[in-house]
């Protein structure tokens, strides 16, 4: 069965200072500023490592149009659009230039869902609180 790990993220850490990471995906031109208990370590600019992105939602609306992003391109993840990839009662897995885990709001009334439930491949559009975190995962490859 499926969970939350099978989807990591792929790409650069390109600083990392004190506790604070900054991740570029692979294919995109994000710069997300994320905290790393474990201390991701720079890897240079031709090793691509795997992590998972974690954020926490504020408010959780369905969509039906739009593209997948993160805002800001540089600076902490605020506000994220992507396809749901993976479902929980509690998280989801957000496709949004890079696969993104998402734990719910525990508030019925942080839900907006007038364009139906959050499904498989239904649009969904985050907005994030602070404390992004980014968990390394495994060892750096070249690309």
């Amino acid at each position: 069965m499926a969970s939350e790990i099978d989807f990591p993220a792929r790409g650069k850490v390109t600083i990392n200072d004190d506790g604070r990471v900054v991740f570029a995906p692979v294919e995109t031109t994000y710069e997300l500023y994320l905290e790393s208990a474990k201390g991701a370590a720079s890897q240079g600019e031709s090793s691509i490592i795997q992590g998972l992105i974690r954020v926490k939602a504020r408010k959780i609306w369905t969509v039906n149009s739009g593209g997948t992003f993160v805002v800001p391109i540089y600076g902490p993840p605020r506000l994220v659009q992507g396809r749901v990839r993976w479902a929980s009662d509690n998280r989801i897995v957000l496709q949004a230039g890079a696969p993104i885990i998402v734990e719910l709001p525990a508030d019925p009334d942080a839900f907006d869902l007038v364009n139906g439930p959050i499904v498989l491949g239904a649009m969904v559009n985050v907005t994030c609180l602070p404390g992004a975190t980014f968990e390394p995962l495994g060892a750096a490859v070249a690309r």
